[in-house]
């Protein structure tokens, strides 16, 4: 109850938590963290798109984190098993949802990586695509302008 009451008012999160939108990915567990100990973007790739001229939403949560929150350790989290990399990495057809079909095109440093190399097995290109996304991710967030700041100055 204690706990509660005092995030009623205020939070003051150590981190920064991007995920995938995989209901089995529970962030809060993942990590051991009580409540409020991370700010958390769930996606659908755990995808960051890099910084553009009309922000969306996972642009103005990072700016939000980082400005507002003073959030200094940020993690982008992949996963094995991900449905979104899945996707990419076996050319399965998207076209009835062209928007997760758009959303997914933010991935395609990770795609372009991970076709260039031979894989033994489906599975393991997944896993490729997995560990290449979060790299990409990584190079992703480092374009936005809060998060190069804090970068610079080492904050």
């Amino acid at each position: 109850k204690e706990l509660f009451r005092s995030l009623a008012s205020s939070q003051n999160p150590k981190a920064l938590f991007i995920s995938c939108s995989d209901s089995r990915l529970v962030p809060e567990l993942v990590t051991q963290q009580e409540p409020g100990q991370l700010f958390v973007i769930r996606n659908a790739g755990n995808i960051v798109p890099s910084f553009g001229p009309e922000p969306g939403g996972v642009s103005a949560t990072i700016e939000y984190a980082v400005v507002a929150l003073g959030v200094t350790d940020i993690v982008i989290c992949g996963h094995s098993n991900c449905g979104a990399m899945k996707a990419i990495a076996t050319c399965q057809c998207r076209e009835p949802m062209p928007a997760v079909s758009h959303w997914l095109r933010y991935a395609d440093a990770a795609k372009a990586v991970v076709e260039k190399k031979t894989w033994a097995s489906e599975t393991d290109k997944v896993n490729g695509m997995v560990q290449e996304n979060v790299i990409a991710q990584l190079n992703n967030i480092k374009t936005h302008p809060s998060v190069a700041v804090g970068l610079r100055d080492h904050t």
